[in-house]
């Protein structure tokens, strides 16, 4: 068998655990996951690995053994009680089962808990859908710096919306950093690296991602900028989109008296997903989204202004600013009372 091992070490505050590991043994971090709640690391330093897990009972280390193909017995325990498991070295990529759900996530409930690099989380759809979606509405309210570094995701999709504030990003092959402020949106194609530099104040985000449970990896190896320039490179089959909002140009959305600014995301990922932000048409009297069922695996709805009456069920639901939504497919709804001023973020993906 050849493969690679990792060493498994519990501990229970992981931040705290890396850092030591870092400054005091000379280890650097590979990877981190998952991102909005880290529970796991991995390490590497003298030719061994480290694999951090707060999950992980306290008690003997133990080692985690990537192979080709399994043994017959997979787990074994050594004598003075390290464990020993054989994994798959390139196990099968599985997109869990999609379980989807209504989610309505109120502002006035909002709940932060802290995630990578000291971002402020805040979770908009709890159950997942079975761990094949995450919503999050990340917050970083003191800007500055970003204690950040080049990484990479191993997703099938995700984007990030900026509500309020700016950052300053960079990102493979796509040029020089840029300024992402409020309105503009990014796709970050699969294992395209990339790396925040700054903030302002008050900067929020609505990130959307799948499968929900992902690895964010770190880079050693490539710095950014990237000498290169090449704005159509395929990562995964999937193109890199960096949608300004001041370049925003209004169309007809599918409902009338609305109009939708397109980000280009649908061409981008051959039509995996569909992002646009819906607003009022100029030439409306009213709006209003007669009873419709909802067809897409998974429909998103973040308020970015104004208010709205959802009503599904046979309950009726007052949508306010930062208040997000989650519509499962083969639900009816209906949208009425809409304010002029109503500005909504929507991610459908099929």
């Amino acid at each position: 068998m050849s493969g690679h091992a990792e060493v498994l070490v519990p501990c229970d505050d992981l931040e705290a655990t890396i850092d030591w590991f870092a400054e005091h043994a000379g280890f650097r971090m590979l990877m981190l996951t998952p991102a909005d709640d880290p529970t796991i690391a991995r390490l590497e330093g003298h030719g061994i690995t480290l694999r951090l897990d707060k999950t992980l009972p306290s008690g003997p280390t133990g080692l985690r053994i990537a192979v080709v193909e399994l043994p017959p017995t997979p787990e074994l325990t050594a004598p003075n009680g390290t464990r020993i498991e054989f994994v798959l070295a390139n196990p099968p990529e599985v997109l869990p089962e999609n379980d989807p759900a209504f989610v309505l996530s109120r502002a006035a409930d909002a709940d932060f808990g802290t995630g990578r690099a000291g971002m402020a989380y805040r979770d908009l759809v709890p159950e997942r859908h079975g761990g094949r979606y995450i919503a999050s509405h990340i917050s970083i309210p003191v800007g500055g710096p970003v204690p950040d570094y080049v990484h990479y995701h191993h997703v099938r999709f995700q984007m990030i919306f900026c509500h309020a504030g700016w950052a300053d990003l960079v990102y493979e092959d796509q040029g020089e950093p840029f300024r992402f402020e409020a309105g503009d949106c990014v796709l970050q194609p699969p294992h395209i690296r990339h790396r925040v530099l700054h903030t302002s104040d008050e900067f929020e985000v609505v990130e959307i991602g799948s499968p929900a449970v992902h690895d964010t990896l770190r880079e050693h190896d490539i710095e950014l900028p990237t000498a290169e320039f090449r704005p159509d490179r395929d990562f995964g089959g999937q193109r890199f989109v960096w949608h300004r909002a001041a370049d925003a140009a209004q169309q007809p959305w599918r409902f009338e008296g609305f109009s939708v600014v397109d980000t280009n995301i649908g061409s981008a990922t051959n039509g995996l997903a569909q992002v646009g932000v819906v607003s009022v048409a100029n030439s409306a009297a009213s709006a209003e989204v007669a009873e419709h069922t909802e067809s897409a695996e998974f429909t998103f709805w973040f308020v970015r202004a104004g208010t709205a009456t959802l009503t599904r069920d046979g309950e009726t639901h007052q949508l306010v600013e930062r208040d997000s939504v989650v519509l499962a497919p083969g639900e009816t709804y209906s949208l009425r009372d809409v304010s002029d001023d109503l500005e909504l973020l929507e991610v459908r993906i099929d």
